[in-house]
């Protein structure tokens, strides 16, 4: 059974850090695309970060920009987000995404259908 598992998640004040975690089980994604998007209550699911299977391409929203860094350990199958000058308007559930079929390829994916898997989120609340 696939499984994507974020971690890392919680209750911060404006101007924090956290770091999340999405640690992949029941397959490799070492060689895919995988992406972090985030849903804040009432708003559609927004995407937040990529990065290509090797980390060397990655790509963010520009709400993001200069403030979040997406990174991945493929020996562990997992993906990271380090989001650092944290804002009341990131508050949201973060939900990391694996795609299975754009092997090895250059670039990352930013649309929601690209993704084939989904984890079950984690809340980041930021209080001002």
């Amino acid at each position: 059974q696939v499984q994507l598992v974020e971690s890392g998640g919680g209750l911060v004040q404006a101007g924090d850090s956290l770091r999340l975690s999405c640690a992949a089980s029941g397959r490799t994604f070492s060689n895919y695309p995988m992406g972090w998007f985030r849903q804040a209550p009432g708003k559609e699911r927004e995407f937040v970060a990529s990065s290509n299977w090797s980390g060397g391409n990655t790509y963010y929203a520009d709400f993001v920009k200069g403030r979040f860094t997406i990174s991945r350990d493929n020996a562990k199958n997992t993906m990271y987000l380090q989001m650092n000058s944290l804002k009341p308007e990131d508050t949201a559930v973060y939900y990391c995404a694996a795609d299975s079929t754009y092997y090895r390829g250059s670039y990352y994916r930013t649309r929601f259908e690209a993704y084939e898997y989904w984890g079950q989120g984690t809340q980041v609340t930021v209080s001002s």
